[in-house]
């Protein structure tokens, strides 16, 4: 669906939000954002991108499953999220260590192939595979947003609980080790939090695109500052603000809502990049004899 843009920023806006759908889209895309700004921040520190690419992708057959079950694609992203992560936890590589891991590579392998077999045994959903692979701003309903603001809620306040702990575990865990930190037990913990937050984002994204927010805004304001607390505050603005662009630019657009999103953040980190190097070089200038 495309609306008509007409540079009235103020009446496009009110035009847009007359619609249910574009509301829901809105309020999901916001409550989804800031766990994916806040939980990526520490995926990203943590270097734990390839396990949260494949509970990502863990989504995919989650969502088909459930619709295949007649029991609400949201459910299956949930479930099979948790699971896998809960897997993860036991395997080398969710003890808070690399993340390049072969056993977490050969789920990512299968979940896709799962994925495709769900398709294929419920014959009427082969036309919802590029939503799911891709996303939509299409068909969120109200008790969607009401459930994915719950899961969200829940999993912002465990973050907070185990917050300063992880960090410490993120930043050097074998001397949060000697301190008494369970770091094992706390990478447990973050990598069902992971799962969780890509679950949900990928509601808005699709599976293949969950990095579009799980990693482009954190990573983005990695570049600019290591400070914990002006980091995560900026992971969260300037991913609240790709959605809502990626959401506008979609709606008054032909092009996909995955393609928006991931567009303009990737966007946004090579500016970020580009001026932290031009900033980097003029201070090496500055202090040269």
């Amino acid at each position: 669906m495309t609306g008509t843009f007409s540079w009235n920023l103020l009446a496009d806006l009110r035009e847009m939000w007359s619609l249910p759908f574009m509301l829901n889209a809105f309020r999901a895309g916001t409550i989804v954002a800031v766990p994916a700004a806040l939980v990526g921040w520490f995926m990203v520190l943590r270097r734990q991108s390839f396990a949260g690419h494949t509970l990502a992708m863990v989504g995919f057959p989650g969502a088909a499953a459930a619709v295949w079950l007649g029991i609400g694609a949201t459910v299956g992203y949930l479930a099979f999220g948790v699971l896998a992560a809960l897997l993860f936890a036991l395997l080398p590589a969710g003890r808070g260590g690399g993340d390049e891991s072969s056993a977490v590579g050969t789920v990512q392998a299968l979940a896709l192939a799962s994925g495709m077999l769900f398709v294929a045994l419920y014959k009427g959903f082969l036309n919802g595979t590029s939503a799911l692979l891709f996303g939509s701003f299409l068909g969120i309903t109200s008790r969607q947003v009401v459930l994915l603001g719950v899961v969200a809620a829940v999993a912002l306040t465990v973050l907070a609980l185990v917050g300063r702990p992880l960090l410490f575990a993120s930043v050097d865990g074998d001397v949060a080790r000697a301190h008494g930190v369970p770091v094992r037990s706390l990478g447990g913990v973050f990598l069902v939090l992971l799962g969780v937050t890509a679950a949900e984002v990928g509601q808005i994204t699709g599976a293949l695109l969950v990095f579009a927010l799980l990693v482009l805004p954190p990573a983005t304001v990695q570049v600019l500052t290591t400070r914990p607390a002006r980091g995560l505050a900026a992971s969260v603005l300037l991913a609240v603000v790709t959605v809502w662009v990626a959401l506008f630019a979609a709606y008054y657009s032909p092009y996909p809502l995955g393609f928006w999103l991931t567009t303009i953040a990737f966007g946004g980190f090579v500016l970020a990049y580009a001026g932290r190097a031009v900033v980097d070089r003029i201070g090496r200038l500055a202090v040269a004899p």
